[in-house]
C-alpha cells in the first residue's frame, strides 16, 4: 500500500480536449482553439461534433424559417378573421333577438297610446306605461310617422287615398297606426291615410280617359276587321 493519506480527498480529475474546439460560455458559441491548432485563426462557427456549418444547410435553414413565419402570420390573420365574423354574426342575432321582442310589444304600445290620446293614463297605469316607454326606448325602438310626412312607400303603408288642393306631394296627413324602427331597420312601417295634389287628379282623369279612347278605337278596329273577314266570306261563297 502507497504511504498516502487515506483521508485526503482524492484529486480533481482532468479532462483533455482533443478536439481542439473552444467553447465562450458567455456567448455559447462553438469555435476552433487557436491555441490548439498552432496559433491560426479561428475558422468560422463548428456543431458540437466538431464539422463546420455549410451554407447551403444554413440557406435551408433559413428557408424554412421564413416558411415557418409566414405560416404563422397567414393562422393570425385567419384568427383575426374568425374572431370578427364571430362578433358580427353575435351582434346580428342579437338584434334579430330583440327586434322580435319589440314586435310582440307593439300592440301594448299601441293601446297605451290610444289611451294617452283619450286622456286615460292615470295613477299607476300611467307609470306602468312610463317606464315600458323609456325600456323599448332604451332598447333602442324608435317610433316615426308625423301628419304632413311626405310619403315614403319604403316606411308608411297607405290605407287611404284622396287629393286635395293642400298638398304638392303625395303627404300622410293622417297617421292611423304609428310606425317603429330598430337598428336602422322597420320593424312596423306607419299605417298613414295618403292625399296627392289635386292636379294628379287631373292628370289622371285625362290619362284615363286616353286610355279609354284608345281601346274604344282598338275595339273599332277589331270589329271592322271582322266585319271585312265576314264579307270577303260572303262573297267567296256566292261565287
Amino acid at each position: 500500500m502507497s504511504g498516502a493519506d487515506p483521508f485526503e480527498p482524492p484529486p480533481e480529475p482532468r479532462f483533455r480536449d482533443k478536439r481542439r474546439v473552444h467553447f465562450d460560455p458567455e456567448s455559447g458559441a462553438v469555435s476552433q482553439n487557436p491555441q490548439a491548432a498552432g496559433g491560426s485563426a479561428s475558422a468560422g462557427p463548428t456543431d458540437l461534433r466538431g464539422g463546420g456549418i455549410d451554407s447551403i444547410e444554413l440557406s435551408q435553414l433559413r428557408i424554412e424559417v421564413a416558411e415557418r413565419t409566414a405560416d404563422l402570420q397567414r393562422v393570425q390573420a385567419e384568427y383575426a378573421n374568425y374572431r370578427k365574423r364571430v362578433e358580427r354574426d353575435r351582434d346580428a342575432v342579437r338584434q334579430f333577438a330583440v327586434s322580435d321582442a319589440l314586435a310582440a310589444l307593439l300592440p301594448v304600445l299601441d293601446d297605451i297610446g290610444r289611451a294617452r290620446d283619450h286622456g286615460e293614463l292615470e295613477g299607476g297605469f300611467r307609470q306602468v306605461a312610463e317606464a315600458l316607454d323609456a325600456a323599448v326606448l332604451k332598447l333602442g325602438l324608435t317610433r316615426f310617422g308625423e301628419p304632413g310626412d311626405p310619403f315614403d312607400p319604403t316606411q308608411h303603408e297607405a290605407l287611404m287615398h284622396a287629393y286635395s288642393d293642400d298638398v304638392t306631394v303625395p303627404t300622410a296627413v293622417q297617421i292611423l297606426q304609428p310606425g317603429y324602427s330598430y337598428a336602422g331597420r322597420v320593424v312596423r312601417p306607419a299605417r298613414v291615410a295618403v292625399a296627392e295634389p289635386a292636379a294628379a287628379q287631373s292628370e289622371a282623369a285625362a290619362a284615363q280617359s286616353e286610355a279609354a279612347a284608345a281601346q274604344s278605337e282598338a275595339a273599332a278596329a277589331q270589329s271592322e276587321a271582322a266585319d271585312e273577314g265576314d264579307g270577303a266570306g260572303t262573297s267567296a261563297s256566292g261565287r
